[in-house]
């Protein structure tokens, strides 16, 4: 029987404590044929906990579209990987860091971001960017947010930004896009998404499969320390309660100029040719990469806790299993090379120490001072571990009438002080201040960054001779609002929007990445809610050719049994074939032609609307209700996601792209957050000298913004609805009138509505005029003031 230096008698009620059940117990027991010491125990509680094991998730996952022409590596590594043509693939991922950035926002941000680089270099790829997709409490008091919380929640804000560009900053990667969302619900409960891409030649691609009975094991990286002990298990995998601000050590400590050391020793020693297989120390640490190495290669495995570098003494082989110190990486190299690997990371001034070997049987072995501190079957560990079918049951239906939902203004009203109180809304706001903070530049690589585009797009450099023909194009979106409402309809809009943002930016969305962010899976209702976003994610990845490649599940969401918004958050990956056709936001000349694009034609939406009167009850007024204005003018909490038509939303996208090819359009925007008027008024804002030529936000010295004037038809309804709803499948293009006949003939190809809305102009206005009378008029640099500078006033202020 294995023993340990801890002689700690191992029983149910300890098992608990470390989030174990009393079934999970038994199995436990079963797998072993005796009682785990404590040690085995610890190892047992991560790998089986609800971050590592995915346990009440699997059954769900199995439904999403995991493969495609383009899918080289799915699910189950480190990152998904995709063909991008010309022998270079793409590995791409999104993992959460939630729970550790609400209780040590900065440092619980850094390492969110460590992990995932990690995470890329693992596969064998550069990285080559970072986007994030944050959600925070109300940092503005109101009816549902006292001054306090609101507080609580800007210095979690400030925390988090810090954190995400001390790390991606320090270790120099461009942070090039993401998104940021506020809502009560996430007040105890931020939301720190993280993406990364990375770049390889398609035959290096390295995996995490341990092989070769023999070669050696070798430790790289930082050293060991007791910080994020129980990380995985106990923090990651349950909800938060008063005793969580204790749960600081429990949080890792990152140190970016380390991880750089580290990724370009892991590449140097896989150039090589000596490594075998890698694995990232992340959640879990030394357990989850020894482990899972073991499984997945079909082996077993032994290591020497002694050999393994400590920055702190007296640590007991359960503290050096579970540490989730950051910076360290597990190898495999071949034996009688393994001088080859190590010289390597001596040269970067790094540690590397062989501290075990490559074994048969499938058993994973950990020794301590010449005794067995654990001694495990790697394969039933990692991949038979509890899979819960758990109860669902969807949630009692709302009731609601027509004094719930928003009532639109009378004929003719003046909006313009709405739309300035829209525009200054922190969730339709400049988001200048968090991205100022971020290096966006570095490697050179980024063609479109923050605001300049819908989409994210960095070059791909020919390896051989150097020359950028294509970009890669990258979108994170999400909307628990929408999913609280309707969680497979919310989902579909969270992959239709970001497929779009891409497809604006001129590139073909080809796959996907997710983030799945849920309260506590021991509630019928959320698993309810998780089960019918995995459907809608499922339908709409289909129908719009994004495979799912990979990504992380975020369970126990809530605090003191109150959840978050179910909000899945999804990366989709798209390819411009020719990176000088780039389409950008901005409204480039005056006298342009500004074209609404929409998908959802007359003879494609799915029922006549005869009666306008009942059409206005039934569906725009219920939709609307769940829009950004309704909830800045008029608080209302009521509502409907909004329907959505895939087809018309895949028609849209395939017809941008075309476009872009042709290089018919000057600017492309899609319609979301905020709808029509937003969407025109960005497009003002992104005009300036500055940001035309840099791809950033126009510097504050550049007031040259082009405005815009804008007619509505007597047929559009009401003026709020027209300028503010957020019905998908729609985009704004700019165009010269010599291309617009082109332009209109390729939206007929592709079974899109085209219908001139204005011109660009430069007169400093911004006009919009519905049914023959002027409903917003301001100067455009008073509007883009109010747009601009309020996120920075509330975060900033004293």
């Amino acid at each position: 029987m294995a023993t340990t230096s801890i002689e700690i008698k191992v029983t149910p009620d300890i098992a608990a404590e470390h989030g174990v059940t009393r079934e999970e117990y038994a199995r436990i027991q079963q797998i072993l044929g005796r009682d785990p010491n404590i040690t085995e125990l610890g190892i047992f509680s991560v790998m089986w906990s609800e971050h590592c094991s995915y346990k009440s998730s699997k059954v769900h996952l199995k439904r999403l579209p995991t493969r495609g022409k383009v899918v080289v590596q799915g699910p189950g590594e480190n990152a998904g990987v995709v063909d991008i043509g010309d022998g270079l693939v793409a590995a791409f991922k999104i993992e959460s860091h939630n729970h550790p950035s609400y209780v040590e926002p900065f440092q619980g941000a850094t390492t969110g971001v460590g992990g995932i680089l990690r995470d890329i270099f693992t596969m064998g790829a550069r990285p080559i960017a970072v986007l994030d997709s944050l959600r925070f409490g109300e940092i503005t008091a109101s009816k549902r947010t006292s001054e306090e919380d609101a507080a609580k929640n800007r210095r979690i804000l400030d925390g988090v930004i810090r954190g995400i560009g001390s790390y991606g900053n320090c270790f120099g990667v461009p942070t090039v896009g993401g998104e940021v969302g506020f809502e009560p619900c996430y007040s105890q409960n931020p939301l720190v998404n993280a993406l990364a891409l990375g770049i390889a030649k398609k035959e290096e691609i390295f995996l995490a499969k341990a092989k070769g009975i023999g070669n050696p094991v070798i430790y790289v990286g930082a050293k060991t320390g007791r910080d994020g002990i129980h990380g995985a298990s106990l923090l990651a995998s349950a909800e938060f309660t008063e005793e969580s601000k204790q749960k600081r050590p429990n949080v890792q400590v990152g140190d970016p100029f380390m991880e750089k050391l580290l990724l370009e020793a892991c590449l140097e020693a896989m150039q090589t040719g000596a490594v075998v297989a890698i694995q990232d120390m992340g959640a879990a640490g030394l357990t989850c990469s020894t482990m899972e190495m073991a499984s997945r290669g079909g082996t077993g495995i032994e290591i020497d806790l002694v050999k393994v570098p400590q920055r702190e003494t007296g640590m007991t082989p359960y503290e050096i299993m579970l540490s989730e110190s950051q910076e360290r990486m597990l190898l495999v190299a071949e034996k009688g090379r393994e001088h080859q690997v190590l010289s390597v990371f001596k040269k970067w001034g790094l540690d590397a120490v062989v501290v075990g070997q490559v074994t048969g049987g499938g058993i994973a072995r950990v020794n301590n001072n010449g005794r067995v501190a654990a001694e495990i079957p790697a394969h039933p560990l990692a991949e038979e571990g509890p899979v819960y079918r758990r109860p669902m049951a969807a949630p009692a239906p709302r009731i609601e009438t027509e004094k719930d939902w928003f009532a639109f203004a009378p004929e003719g009203s003046d909006l313009t002080a709405n739309f300035m109180k829209l525009l200054a809304s922190p969730a339709i706001a400049s988001k200048r201040w968090i991205t100022e903070q971020y290096d966006t530049s570095v490697r050179t690589n980024t063609l479109a960054g923050p605001g300049a585009s819908d989409a994210a797009v960095v070059r791909i450099k020919d390896p051989k001779t150097g020359v950028v023909k294509r970009a890669l194009a990258l979108s994170t979106d999400g909307n628990g609002r929408w999913c609280q409402l309707n969680p497979r309809v919310g989902a579909m809009h969270a992959v239709a929007e970001a497929a779009r943002n891409v497809a604006c930016t001129g590139a073909r969305p080809i796959a996907a990445t997710n983030c799945l962010n849920f309260g506590s899976p021991e509630k019928p209702e959320v698993m309810w809610q998780f089960s019918e976003t995995i459907d809608g994610l499922a339908e709409a990845c289909t129908v719009l050719g994004t495979p799912i490649t990979g990504g992380n599940v975020s369970f126990y969401n809530e605090t003191l049994g109150k959840s978050i918004y179910p909000t899945p958050v999804i990366g989709v990956l798209g390819i411009l074939d020719d990176a000088s056709r780039v389409l950008k936001i901005a409204f480039r000349n005056e006298g342009d032609l500004i074209v609404l694009l929409d998908g959802d034609t007359p003879s494609s939406r799915h029922s006549e609307r005869n009666e306008e009167s009942a059409f206005l009850v039934a569906e725009a007024a219920r939709e609307f209700s769940t829009s950004e204005y309704s909830k800045t003018i008029a608080a209302i909490l009521a509502g409907k996601a909004p329907a959505i038509d895939l087809g018309a939303e895949k028609r849209l996208q395939d017809c941008l792209v075309a476009l872009a090819a042709e290089g018919a359009v000057q600017s492309a925007h899609d319609i979301s957050d905020g709808g029509l008027a937003v969407t025109l008024a960005e497009s003002c804002f992104a005009s300036g000298v500055a940001g035309l030529q840099t791809g950033s936000y126009p510097a504050e010295a550049h007031s040259a913004h082009l405005g815009a004037t804008i007619s509505f038809p007597d047929d559009s309804g009401p003026a709020e609805h027209a300028l503010f709803n957020e019905r998908g499948a729609r985009a704004v293009v700019s165009v010269t009138p010599s291309k617009l006949a082109a332009v209109l003939h390729t939206a007929r190809q592709y079974n899109v509505a085209a219908r001139e809305l204005g011109r660009v102009t430069r007169d400093g206005s911004f006009r919009i005029e519905h049914k023959g009378r002027a409903v917003i008029n301001s100067p455009i640099e008073i509007l883009r003031d109010a747009w601009a500078h309020s996120l920075e006033r509330t975060l900033t202020a004293k």
